[in-house]
């Protein structure tokens, strides 16, 4: 058995026309780990997604999910992972229990091993276990359909997109029982355009651009790629021209006493450059710092047009 729960050696895949949407894609996703597939609009995450469901055809390379290889074990390899989908799909006239239930016997979990009423638990949907589903509302139809990925119990699953257009606290209620599935054991893959998310949850990070892998690595890691950071400082008197000194990369006013200034932060700090203001007899009356982020390395990372 190997170590990743999902391999990916050497992916690719052309649709009908030329249209190259994967292009030797290489990936491991570590067994127990929360692992964010990024990228932008068309960049190939919904493909790489469908081919490990089984519903899009690879055209060259090997996946393998939880050691099985999805051409040699396709049952094996579908039965190993669970997914969220982006769109909200399901038979509108089943409860959410009849739904559930559906599910497991198509994956073939027994009447005593299905675990119906403990899920609609977990995603706080047990009132509404035979409510019909077009009745629920977005928020509740998105933790059906996380019900609904876990219903045969796999050890990975997949979250495309699973907070888009979920309010502000059943997102927080999503990520709750997300972690608490991890802890459990789940490895758990997300997508996501919200990326203060991925930066907080992921322990690590792959970006996907044009179809390519550019990078791959512990989310601390990828964070150390930022290496400008800007300082707002509040000086003692009106500002007619920009300070200068070799430290600063850019200065900026941004009110009748505010400059904002942005350094390399592995070159100089930020003492060195407040003293630098004090010696062009500038007093500082008030300074806040902006460290760059996952959305300052992600648009640095996908800025690169297609090749």
């Amino acid at each position: 058995m190997t170590d990743a729960a999902i391999s990916i050696q050497g992916l690719s895949k052309t649709y009908k026309g030329g249209k190259q949407a994967l292009t030797d894609v290489s990936l491991d996703v570590p067994r127990g780990s929360i692992f964010g597939l990024l990228g932008p609009n068309g960049a190939g995450k919904s493909t790489l997604i469908n081919i490990l469901a089984g519903l899009v055809t690879k055209s060259a390379g090997h996946a393998a999910i939880w050691g099985f290889d999805i051409d040699a074990h396709p049952r094996n390899a579908k039965a190993s992972i669970g997914i969220v989908p982006q769109e909200v799909v399901f038979d509108p006239f089943f409860t959410p229990f009849e739904m559930l239930e559906i599910y497991a016997g198509l994956y073939g979990v027994a009447k005593g091993q299905r675990r119906t009423m403990e899920l609609l638990r977990a995603v706080h949907l047990e009132d509404k276990a035979n409510a019909y589903a077009r009745t629920l509302s977005g928020g509740m139809k998105r933790r059906l359909l996380v019900a609904k990925a876990l219903v045969h119990n796999p050890p990975v699953l997949v979250l495309d997109e699973p907070t888009a257009g979920v309010d502000v606290e059943l997102r927080q209620q999503l990520w709750a029982y997300v972690r608490e599935l991890n802890e459990r054991g789940t490895t758990v893959i997300l997508t996501t355009h919200y990326l203060e998310e991925a930066e907080e949850l992921c322990d690590r990070i792959a970006i996907i651009n044009h179809g390519r892998v550019v990078t791959n690595q512990p989310t601390r890691q990828l964070l150390q790629l930022a290496q400008e950071k800007a300082v707002t400082v509040t000086v003692d008197r009106d500002l007619t021209t920009l300070p200068q000194a070799p430290c600063f990369e850019r200065t900026q006013i941004v009110g009748e006493r505010s400059l904002k200034i942005t350094y390399s932060k592995d070159k100089v700090n930020a003492g060195e450059v407040l003293a630098a203001l004090q010696d062009a007899g500038l007093g500082i009356v008030d300074v806040s710092t902006h460290e760059a982020d996952l959305e300052d390395i992600f648009l640095n990372l996908t800025r690169e047009p297609a090749v």
